[in-house]
């Protein structure tokens, strides 16, 4: 695997299929130190004569590789005896010239491997990241792919079930069959909305204002105003989101075909978030509900689904009469229903 050149020092060694241009810019360096340490003799005499080619020795490597490092360490050593070391001892090979000149090779030795070896280490998380990251493409990828295909399975099962409905003359069963293919359209709209493969949150103030728009559109009446009220930037994990907004889309549909069936009106749906948990409130103007008409008495399969699902986040659903006339949907989540928000 290839590794990608975002930053520089993942392009080191340079020219790595050109090895004697790293050769070439190896004895560069080392006669621009000869020429630099010749310069300053009159400062420095014959003393240090190793000095001006650590520099040369260290660039070579880092920027060209461990071999034209220890080329350019061997230059050096070549150079700093020949011109500076031997001279000094009249080109005699004496016991100190020699530990002078075992302690550069050593010295050099060690940091030409020390560079080596962390290229090494930093070509290899070059590569592991662009690994990961072809990883995370691919699974982002099917994660799409696998929620495209899962959405239109629901739409082909809904059109299915819509084209069900006209072989069906019972007048309860065509409304139990529409209401099955819409409620199976919703949970595909739903998915492919709310659910991201890295399992961050979404945006449920702006999901929740395009859901509830979309529930008017279908409903098809255009005297029934929604306004969502919702914490701004309020993330909530994916296996809270989807129930929530099933739930929503349930109250939002009850509120508007039974609590103003022939009349306009307005639906309020307002979520908050606090250290008690999550408090979801639909509120319209409606005529109301009977005494006694609770979600236990009613006939209402969205409204025990909405009560399912919100017993499945270890919440609870209720449906009771407004202050002031109307109805309001109360739905309380424990904070530990969304474990994984931000």
């Amino acid at each position: 695997m290839q590794r990608r050149n975002d930053r520089f020092v993942e392009r080191l060694p340079l020219v790595p299929g050109q090895r004697w241009l790293g050769y070439f810019g190896a004895t560069a360096f080392c006669l621009g130190a000869l020429s630099l340490r010749l310069a300053v003799t009159p400062l420095l005499g014959k003393g240090a004569p190793f000095s001006i080619f650590f520099p040369a020795v260290l660039l070579s490597t880092f920027l060209f590789g461990a071999r034209p490092g220890m080329a350019a360490a061997a230059l050096g050593l070549l150079f700093g005896s020949y011109f500076f070391l031997l001279p000094a001892t009249a080109f005699t090979i004496t016991p100190g010239l020699v530990f002078v000149m075992l302690l550069y090779v050593v010295v050099t030795g060690v940091a030409v491997a020390l560079i080596h070896f962390m290229q090494r280490v930093n070509f290899r998380l070059a590569v592991e990241r662009e690994r990961s990251r072809e990883l995370a493409e691919t699974k982002d990828l099917l994660f799409r792919e696998l929620q495209h295909r899962v959405s239109n399975n629901l739409q082909v099962i809904a059109a299915l079930l819509a084209l069900q409905r006209g072989h069906i003359e019972d007048d309860a069963a065509r409304r139990a069959l529409d209401d099955a293919s819409a409620r199976l359209a919703l949970v595909g709209k739903i998915s492919r909305a709310m659910y991201h493969p890295s399992g961050e949150g979404q945006d449920v103030g702006a999901f929740l204002t395009a859901l509830c728009g979309d529930i008017v559109e279908a409903s098809g009446r255009q005297d029934v105003a929604v306004h969502v009220t919702a914490p701004r930037q309020l993330l909530l994990s994916s296996h809270v989101s989807v129930p929530l907004a099933l739930i929503v889309a349930e109250a939002v549909s009850n509120a508007i075909e039974h609590g103003m069936p022939d009349r306009a009106g307005t639906v309020g749906v307002s979520l908050e978030a606090s250290d008690e948990g999550f408090s979801l409130r639909v509120v319209d103007d409606g005529k109301g509900i009977a005494q006694g008409k609770g979600i236990g008495a009613s006939n209402s399969l969205g409204l025990r689904i909405a009560t399912a699902l919100a017993a499945q986040l270890g919440g609870r659903f209720r449906l009771e009469s407004g202050d002031g006339g109307g109805a309001v949907a109360r739905l309380d989540l424990p904070p530990s229903a969304n474990g994984t928000a931000e």
